[in-house]
């Protein structure tokens, strides 16, 4: 409901109330509306201003139970205007985000300019690196503001529109993780921070997920949330979601990333991870014929093998969280370790199917669907560590033959940018530059640079806007705790530049420049001593870091 509450001179004030059906909950956004010349007036629901040289809207949203008492809202706003512009206001925030903004920053040697036009111009260059750089630096300050109480919602922490879609909520088996993939290395813990709050606060619900759906201890997520309630709600024959059990690792493993980027364990976070642990030990009881554990009933979201039904078994998603869960949990609670370690030894290994990809399920007969927006049996190369170019190649190039083989579907802008993270673990540049490319050509961002879910700017969606940056901080720069890959998916477009300020999970930041004559150089700071893997298109060579001493490494492009 709108209606506008108090009429000019003193200013336009403008109310919207949202109730939750059956219940005294509401949220209520107040809305001053001040103007400089011209003419305003009140045409309910809403103001008409005309020939104004400025028009100032301040808005503040409030949750509340029963009534919330609009003129008294508007009364601290003007209270807060008291007489001051724009400029004076902005004031107030600037050093709260430069700090944050500041960071990290690209540098692609572009067009001065071009760097000079404003969002909407660049949008129609979607070739110009100007506007790469700018709809990095943007989806790094769009992804801060959605950080608040919790992590960015699908549609961020805005709305576009009246009827919201997907309710406003978290889509936890894709998009969150995506949204938030540049948090650690692009230093924004606050995101991270507003991500744990959202795991944390939920993990009862978790419990009573794992023991009423599958009877066992432990924790399973939902893949959606209203951000309120942690409960399974979505059970459906098309979309069997309730048969989701890799969602507690894949929500955890960011904060995983955050401990091991700033060399502290949260104990929250290494306790939620024992939780985890338990479930796949009362879980994980089924065994085949070799005495393998088998992952029953297991589910690749939100795909189906093309000669069977949804609910499945031995999904390589299942598969890689179950082990990377017990590990990491054993790897924080030394007590438990053998035990957690011997089943993660039980499961199952991935399978290469008949057309050398990994599949999808690792369970011989079921074939793949290779057209679809989810890349949910990638999960070990992103953002897991444990299919990778170094270490496992056979799977890597598995895994690479998948990349290749896998269609679009219908457009999904996290389905681009999901692609190309994983192309850029698998070393593949022009991979990425193509996903980028069919991003930035689909005209899937507003002139805000805020992004929508499909080509055309069909459904507000916050996905490509802060997925982005993740991509290009990948495509430049990827750690483990003990390995730094450098320069491993430079796209031919993006020939010199520097980024600056990226954080590693060892420990050290990262200033990277590069140059088109094909040199670069990378300045390490280190705050604990480590000895990592240096990877660059040159080779691989050990390097031992000391806590507070700079280390340059000297590098070619190709």
């Amino acid at each position: 409901e709108t209606d506008g509450a108090v009429p000019p001179p003193e200013g336009a004030l403008l109310s919207l109330r949202a109730r939750y059906p059956g219940s005294d909950v509401a949220y209520t956004g107040v809305t001053l509306v001040a103007v400089t010349g011209g003419t305003t007036k009140l045409v309910p629901p809403g103001v008409l201003v005309e020939g104004a040289t400025e028009v100032l809207l301040l808005t503040r949203v409030r949750r509340h139970t029963g009534e919330l008492d609009v003129v008294a809202e508007g009364r601290a706003l003007r209270d807060l205007l008291d007489g001051a512009e724009y400029d004076a206001l902005l004031v107030r925030h600037l050093e709260a985000h430069r700090t944050a903004y500041r960071r990290v920053t690209l540098d692609l040697a572009a067009d001065p300019a071009e760097r000079a036009l404003p969002g909407s111009a660049l949008l129609e260059r979607p070739h110009s690196t100007a506007l790469l750089e700018r709809l990095f630096a943007a989806g790094r300050y769009h992804l801060l503001s959605a950080g608040g109480m919790l992590p960015p919602r699908l549609t961020g922490l805005w709305t576009g529109d009246w009827d919201t879609a997907w309710s406003g909520a978290f889509t936890t088996n894709a998009n969150l993780n995506l949204q938030t993939a540049s948090a650690a290395a692009a230093a924004l813990p606050e995101v991270t921070e507003a991500h744990a709050a959202l795991v944390h606060r939920q993990l009862a619900d978790w419990r009573d997920n794992a023991r009423a759906i599958f009877g066992t201890r432990g924790v399973v997520a939902p893949s959606h949330t209203d951000g309120e309630s942690g409960h399974t709600y979505h059970f459906s024959r098309a979309y069997p979601l309730h048969l989701w059990t890799a969602g507690a690792d894949w929500l955890l493993k960011p904060l995983v990333d955050h401990d091991e980027t700033y060399g502290t364990r949260d104990p929250r976070t290494t306790a939620a991870l024992a939780e985890v642990a338990l479930f796949y030990e009362d879980f994980l009881t089924r065994t085949d014929d070799r005495g393998r554990v088998v992952v029953v009933p297991s589910y690749s979201p939100e795909n189906r093998p093309a000669n069977a039904g949804w609910g499945t078994v031995n999904a390589a998603m299942d598969l890689s969280a179950a082990r990377h869960a017990l590990l990491t949990a054993a790897d924080r609670h030394p007590e438990h370790a053998d035990r957690w370690r011997a089943l993660a030894d039980r499961l199952p290994p991935h399978r290469v199917n008949t057309d050398g990809a990994l599949a999808e399920w690792a369970l011989p007969g079921l074939a793949d669907t290779y057209d679809h927006r989810h890349l949910s049996h990638l999960y070990g190369v992103w953002p897991l560590d444990e299919i990778n170019p170094y270490d496992t190649p056979r799977l890597a190039a598995a895994a690479h033959r998948a990349l290749e083989l896998r269609g679009a579907e219908n457009d999904s802008a996290h389905g681009h940018l999901h692609h190309a993270l994983v192309a850029a673990r698998l070393r593949d540049g022009e991979r990425v530059a193509h996903a980028l490319g069919r991003v930035l050509g689909g005209d899937f961002f507003h002139p805000s640079l805020m992004s929508a879910h499909y080509p055309r700017r069909d459904v507000y969606n916050a996905d490509a806007a802060h997925a982005l940056p993740a991509v290009i901080v990948e495509m430049l720069v990827q750690s483990t705790p003990d390995r730094l890959v450098l320069l491993p998916a430079l796209p031919d477009t993006c020939r010199e530049g520097e980024l600056k300020g990226v954080r590693t999970r060892f420990g050290a930041e990262v200033d990277l420049a590069w140059k088109a004559d094909g040199s670069a150089t990378a300045v390490l700071r280190p705050a604990r001593a480590h000895r990592i893997e240096l990877r660059t298109p040159s080779g691989a060579e050990p390097l031992d870091l000391v806590a507070g001493e700079d280390r340059v490494a000297r590098l070619m492009t190709r």
